[in-house]
């Protein structure tokens, strides 16, 4: 009787606003850091958006990547690549066949610097001026064919689209891939880069930023009386899948285990959440049951938790919804606070840092909190890294993304 194989995490690698690798990044999400920082340009000013910071890549892709892979990558790609190179490191550059090696990386809106770039060159110099890498550097799928193209990655190479909820996705249908026996290994993430003047200025006019310009830093604050929306980040966050037998095999470093992945959509709305929370509880609940977690066994929480007014207070009322009293011993961490919203590369960093928490037992903080909402109904790390238990441990992440996508992925101890 054939049994479904055991997913572990055995490499890590990021590019984030807070750092140009995963040490780098975790090291300063511990301390409290806040990648947030004023733009060094002129859009607020010549496009009268209205908003003037973002959390910005901390390490530019110029310092780590070739000028002939720059040209020919949009940054988004640009990301994935570099975050894809340290996570393979990180695993050991696992020996396996590219037939059972696969790839999932995703973004939420693809090569948008690309896309306007080529538009502005159209207008301004006509059409022969357009480059001819133009459609293979915006493509959506373009990150995740560059990964594959790197690695060799030939049992599947998928972008999967939902919104803010794309690199969650992307690491539970690695996790499917492997389950299903399509591969042995897979790597899979997110990817976003969209700070650009265009989607700022869309983002701002649904009144989802924040538009704390006196105060960046401060600005991304899930959870309390006065926060005013999100904070836009960029980068990547890539993870190692591999079956725990091939893993075990080869004699791989395991930081822990993709347990569970529950899928949802709300069908109620393009951009606002169903404000009961029906749909983030039964992605939860069917993470739980994937997993055979109970409510109990979970100790940590890394939350969507973006700082919007709404958001924030259903998710809270989801998990409350899910674990119940066991609610009140779970340390929730909104770790978008220091990150700020990286979009489609979302949840793939945060899966990384619910993964790094419960290898290392430490939940790290959420910034900016000085007057916590009345009706948060779940103890919020605040300030400084909490310590979690020690034995067997689960942790739940959740990612939810416009259009009423709804990802949860369990992560345990290994």
């Amino acid at each position: 009787m054939s049994t479904v194989p055991e997913v572990v995490v055995t490499g890590l690698g990021a590019t984030t606003p807070l750092g140009g690798d995963v040490p780098s990044t975790w090291r300063a999400a511990l301390a409290g850091e806040s990648g947030a920082r004023p733009f060094e340009n002129d859009w607020a000013e010549r496009y009268e958006i209205g908003v003037s910071f973002g959390a910005t890549i901390k390490v530019t892709p110029d310092q780590v990547l070739t000028r002939p892979e720059i040209k020919r990558m949009d940054p988004s790609a640009q990301y994935a690549l570099i975050a894809t190179r340290e996570a393979w490191a990180d695993a050991g550059a696992p020996e396996v066949d590219g037939e059972r090696l696969g790839a999932v990386v995703s973004s939420g809106i693809g090569g948008i610097w690309t896309t306007l770039d080529a538009w502005d060159t159209l207008r301004e110099k006509g059409g022969r001026r357009v480059l001819p890498m133009t459609v293979p550097m915006l493509m959506p799928n373009s990150p995740v064919a560059y990964v594959s193209l790197e690695l060799g990655a030939r049992a599947g190479a998928h972008a999967l689209v939902s919104a803010c909820a794309s690199g969650a996705e992307a690491i539970g249908y690695g996790v499917e891939m492997i389950r299903s026996g399509r591969a042995d290994v897979v790597v899979a993430g997110g990817t976003e880069a969209t700070i650009h003047p265009m989607p700022i200025a869309a983002f701002a006019a649904s009144r989802t930023l924040s538009l704390r310009n006196d105060d960046p830093t401060g600005a991304s604050r899930p959870y309390d009386v006065d926060r005013d929306g999100f904070v836009i980040g960029e980068g990547a966050g890539v993870v190692v899948l591999e079956s725990a037998a091939h893993a075990a095999a080869r004699g791989a470093r395991v930081y822990a285990r993709i347990g569970g992945v529950g899928l949802s959509a709300d069908g109620y709305h393009i951009t606002s959440p169903e404000p009961s929370g029906d749909g983030q509880v039964r992605a939860m609940r069917a993470a739980l049951a994937d997993s055979g977690v109970a409510a109990t066994d979970v100790v940590h929480v890394n939350a969507h938790a973006t700082s919007t007014v709404v958001g924030d207070l259903i998710e809270a009322r989801s998990i409350r919804g899910v674990l119940g009293d066991d609610a009140d011993h779970v340390a929730l961490s909104a770790t978008k606070s220091m990150t700020g919203h990286l979009l489609g590369g979302a949840g793939a960093l945060e899966t990384i840092f619910t993964v790094l928490a419960v290898h290392e037992r430490q939940a790290p903080p959420t910034i900016n909190v000085e007057n916590p909402d009345p009706e948060l109904v779940l103890d919020l790390v605040r300030g400084t890294p909490r310590a979690l238990p020690e034995g067997q441990i689960a942790a739940v992440n959740n990612s939810f993304g416009f259009g009423g996508h709804n990802v949860a992925l369990v992560v345990t101890s290994a």
